[in-house]
């Protein structure tokens, strides 16, 4: 799987209307073949700042989504929005969706 998480910061007059401009490049990504999931969240550090947690199949699959119309449309319009250019880690990983973290389960009633 390729995992990808992104940081966006955006400019403080647009914070509010991020969610909204997304939301059409999010839906498009998630029904993508090759998505395994797309999640936007907001930092509880910087209200100026989302994180994006990314995964697609594979690098073929990763490879269709950056080429693909919402993708390119997105690129067009998100620099007006953005404050600082986004930071990203990017990576293949061996795992093919969420699974359950060994580490923590919730208590037996």
């Amino acid at each position: 799987m390729i995992l990808i998480n992104v940081k966006f910061t955006v400019r403080p007059e647009y914070v509010d209307q991020w969610l909204p401009r997304v939301e059409e490049f999010t839906r498009a990504t998630r029904a993508e073949p090759g998505n395994v999931f797309f999640e936007w969240s907001r930092s509880v550090e910087n209200p100026n700042q989302f994180v994006l947690l990314e995964a697609f199949k594979d690098g073929a699959a990763g490879e269709t989504h950056v080429n693909s119309e919402h993708f390119q449309t997105a690129m067009a319009w998100m620099p007006e929005l953005i404050a600082s250019t986004p930071e990203i880690i990017n990576g293949e990983i061996p795992a093919e969706d969420w699974g359950p973290m060994g580490e923590l389960s919730p208590r037996e009633s």
